[in-house]
């Protein structure tokens, strides 16, 4: 069965609708009873938020390829248009999904739990009053109604805001005739809006239905026949061309600005808009019958987002947990003396990152350090990091950072923090033209009596505290020379010109890493043929590649075991015979986002791992600046390949990909959640996480 053509197109699921896919196993976290009942409503609001971003830039890159003239698809064969009618025919049966729980289980879950949000249907007189009266001091004072006719076209409409369209009757004192007239909400109004304790601290009620309630009070004289939610969501890739970015600061700002008004992709609508308003709105934003959503709802669920943190009810939410520290660094006094003694290897969140950002700030403040280089893809708003080097920098040490000023909708925050940098004296850069910096690393030189001396990070994940509270990651802070030297070296061919530089230890993107992955992977083939111990696991967010698929279906046809743990999007198919039946494909999807990517290799008994920040998909290993690290400490090694295992043998949170497609739970599901567990074995840790 070796010369089937492995590039075969009915071998390879459609990268599109296996996003969808993974969106609906977001939404069954939102639909699990088992789910406290505010984190379901979280799960529903990032399904939202998904969906979101997934029309502004896979569909809109889709409608790009399509209005050019391309017809060809993927791997998997499906053209262009095509794909975009699946894509609408998927993603309807999902926001229909969306709003049936909202409005048949998560409302009526929420008022048993007093958690109200009420509508004019049922407002008490007090609550209307008070309602008018925030209408009149909140609202209206920021709204501007636009009318439509020939002096007053159609006005501009922000990306993802929300609009109404009101229909007025009657003639205004300058004799025009009424008609149709729109009126926008700013984003500085709060969409849900809490009401006092004294009319019912657990009520709240949405900026819409407000609006609609009072929108009269806007047309004096006039009669309002119909008041209708609308919201369109725009392209909002963000391209530089490399050839025309001689100041990429200054591009990144311009494209940045153009963002929010970008070509129309999706049109959603209250569900009983008029067919006329309809007509007008769709031909406005040029968008046919398919990209329309009618609504039975507020057209922003995302916005639900806000209750979590506005309702303190912690049994609606999941049990707080404190992040283990590991022992040698419970008292950083000396966090380099630490890494003297030997690596450490953080697991987050189920360890903190206090241990990172003091490693940064004891950097800023030791005057025996020289020099601190990082790199930053996301770091997060007054963030404790980019502070500690705006410290260093003022303190007279050599401060280099390269921001990745194109971090998807993190554009404007990263041009921020390269302005606060820049102003602390720091060098600043913005990695290659063309190629995303995306490895996460820092670097410290120290002088020491023997000399100067490397203190390094590596990670998988970002920067960024918050994230790194609900984001699964690993992190190794190490004195190893060879890392040092060869994360030395990556800086220099980042801020200066340098050919490829020689590494000693570390896999880099887009150069080595993906003709070592697949060296590897030969290896583990050669390994089976002679009947030694061969197995690949892979822990990633998605998997898209078609020449790691390949590499993975030939391991597979060689009786190697391939266990690959992808959250995401995966185009890989398992289980086909004389493909891919020694393929398993997993996705965890639970309390944190699955973020750490994680390579393992048998080796004949001498098991490989590395970490790293790339996954398997063309723009990590083309297009991006990317690192993996190995984890040779035996004892970290151990620990992370029984990690590995637990996520293998999630029967929880865990689904199981089919060769259709078609994700399922195991069956007898016996409670074993791999983050559980990972949370009860550091918090019991004697050594605090030490392994």
């Amino acid at each position: 069965m070796n010369d089937v053509d492995l590039g075969a197109a009915a071998l390879y699921f459609n990268r599109e609708l296996s996003f969808l896919e993974f969106n609906q196993r977001v939404l069954e976290q939102a639909k699990d009873p088992s789910v406290p009942l505010l984190e379901r409503v979280k799960f529903l609001c990032i399904s939202c938020s998904n969906l979101d971003e997934f029309f502004e830039i896979r569909v809109a890159g889709l409608k790009e390829l399509a209005e050019a003239g391309a017809t060809r698809g993927g791997p998997d064969g499906i053209g262009v248009a095509e794909q975009l009618r699946a894509i609408s025919a998927r993603s309807r049966r999902l926001v229909e999904e969306q709003y049936a729980l909202l409005n048949e289980s998560l409302t009526p879950a929420l008022a048993r739990e007093g958690i109200e949000f009420i509508t004019p249907d049922n407002w008490t007189r007090e609550q209307a009053r008070w309602l008018e009266e925030y209408f009149a001091r909140e609202v209206e004072p920021v709204l501007s109604p636009l009318a439509l006719d020939p002096a007053r076209p159609f006005p501009k409409i922000l990306n993802k805001s929300l609009n109404f369209a009101v229909i007025v009757e009657g003639k205004d004192d300058f004799g025009r005739d009424s008609g149709l007239a729109v009126v926008q909400a700013p984003r500085s109004l709060p969409r849900i809006i809490r009401l006092p304790d004294f009319l019912g601290g657990g009520s709240f009620v949405f900026l819409g239905t407000i609006v609609d309630a009072f929108v009269s009070q806007l047309f004096e004289g006039m009669r309002v026949r119909g008041c209708y939610q609308f919201r369109v969501t725009r392209n909002s890739d963000l391209y530089v061309e490399p050839e025309e970015a001689d100041d990429l600061l200054a591009a990144v700002e311009g494209e940045l600005a153009s963002r929010r008004y970008g070509d129309a992709v999706r049109l959603e609508t209250a569900h009983d808009c008029p067919r006329d308003i309809l007509d007008v709105l769709l031909g406005q934003f040029s968008l046919t019958e398919t990209e329309l959503y009618r609504v039975p709802g507020p057209v922003n669920l995302n916005r639900l987002m806000a209750v979590y943190d506005l309702v303190g009810r912690p049994d609606l939410k999941y049990p707080a947990f404190a992040p283990s520290v590991p022992e040698r660094l419970r008292t950083p006094a000396d966090p380099f003396a630490a890494l003297r003694d030997g690596d450490v290897l953080l697991h987050h969140p189920f360890e903190s990152f206090a241990p990172v950002v003091d490693f940064i700030r004891h950097a800023a403040a030791d005057p025996s350090v020289l020099a601190i280089k990082q790199t930053l893809y996301r770091a997060g708003s007054d963030s404790s990091i980019v502070q500690a080097l705006c410290d260093a920098a003022l303190a007279g040490k050599d401060v280099t950072v390269i921001i990745e000023l194109q971090a998807r909708f993190d554009e404007e925050a990263n041009i921020d923090i390269a302005t606060k940098l820049q102003e602390a004296g720091a060098h600043v850069m913005y990695g290659v033209v063309g190629y995303k910096t995306h490895a996460k690393l820092v670097l410290v030189v120290r002088r020491e009596e023997r000399g100067l001396r490397r203190y390094c990070h590596l990670g998988t994940g970002n920067y960024h505290a918050r994230t790194a509270r609900a984001y699964t990651d690993y992190g190794l802070l190490t004195a190893d020379e060879a890392i040092g030297e060869d994360i030395h070296q990556i800086f220099l061919q980042l801020t200066g010109l340098t050919r490829k530089p020689s590494l000693h230890k570390l896999l880099h993107a887009p150069f080595t890493l993906q003709s070592v992955l697949l060296e590897k992977i030969e290896r583990e083939i050669d390994n089976a043929g002679a009947g030694r111990p061969a197995r690949v696991i892979a822990k990633l967010n998605a998997l898209t590649e078609p020449k790691m698929i390949r590499a993975l279906y030939r391991a597979s046809q060689a009786n190697v075991d391939v266990d690959l743990i992808v959250r995401g999007v995966c185009c890989l198919r398992p289980g086909l015979a004389g493909v891919s039946e020694h393929i398993e494909v997993r996705s965890i999807v639970g309390r944190f986002l699955e973020h750490s990517r994680v390579y393992y290799f048998e080796n004949g008994g001498e098991p490989e791992v590395f970490c790293g920040s790339a996954d398997w998909m063309d723009r990590n290993l083309y297009r991006r600046i990317e690192v993996a690290f190995p984890v040779e400490d035996p004892a970290f090694r151990r620990r992370v390949i029984e990690e590995l295992e637990l996520y293998l043998h999630d029967d929880t949170e865990g689904w199981r990909l089919g060769a259709d497609g078609r994700y399922q739970r195991p069956s007898g599901r016996a409670g074993g959640c791999a983050q559980t567990r990972l949370l009860q074995q550091y918090a019991g840790r004697p050594s605090g996480g030490d392994a």
